[in-house]
């Protein structure tokens, strides 16, 4: 859970950039637009092959990312609405991202194993989110795994900048799909808990 570590270094940052908005009146949904348009501009550039600019860029989205919940704790402006915003966002944020990458790609020679690895990272991307939001229905809180977004952000972004892309894809293609078994696994431990502590009727 690299997000638990990495937050609490930028949080003295986060907060007070989120009070700054706050006070000249910008709302959370308003940071979480702008994070989105940053993140289709960063896709626009990996399409066209800037991928170290593109990944500052994805960077900058990602810091954005932060700030919209801070900014909606301060102003006491949390709403349900809001965190489905945010996170329909983050799903179209994330698909968006592949698809600059894997539109650049499909322009390249031999880049059959790119192409690859970036579809296998969006179906495990989407099943880790999807057995969550499950999850969650079943009223079974379920944040397990190995990479969540804010991991799988990171690790993107140094693959991006340091030019290291196609091993940062396969390692992100297998572990959002073994993330996504952890996910599963917990909540089938957790219904058969439940079925188990059950009361048996007469």
């Amino acid at each position: 859970m690299l997000a638990k570590y990495v937050r609490p270094l930028l949080s003295s940052a986060v907060n007070a950039f989120a009070r700054w908005l706050d006070g000249i009146g910008v709302t959370p949904n308003m940071v979480s637009f702008a994070g989105f348009g940053l993140t289709v501009g960063s896709a626009v550039l990996l399409a066209t092959g800037r991928l170290a600019i593109g990944g500052g860029v994805l960077w900058a989205a990602a810091m954005l990312d932060m700030v919209d919940g801070t900014l909606a704790r301060l102003g006491k402006g949390e709403s349900k609405f809001g965190a489905f915003l945010d996170s329909t966002l983050d799903r179209y944020s994330e698909s968006i991202t592949f698809l600059g990458l894997a539109f650049f790609y499909a322009n390249q020679g031999d880049a059959q194993s790119h192409l690859l690895a970036i579809f296998l990272t969006l179906v495990g991307s989407w099943a880790v989110s999807y057995t969550r939001a499950r999850a969650e229905g079943l009223d079974i809180e379920c944040n397990v795994g190995f990479l969540q977004r804010p991991e799988r952000l990171v690790i993107l972004i140094a693959g991006l900048i340091l030019g290291l892309v196609l091993p940062v894809l396969w390692f992100l293609a297998v572990m959002t799909n073994i993330t996504a078994g952890q996910r599963i696994y917990e909540v089938y431990v957790r219904t058969s808990t439940r079925q188990e502590n059950q009361p048996v009727s007469d």
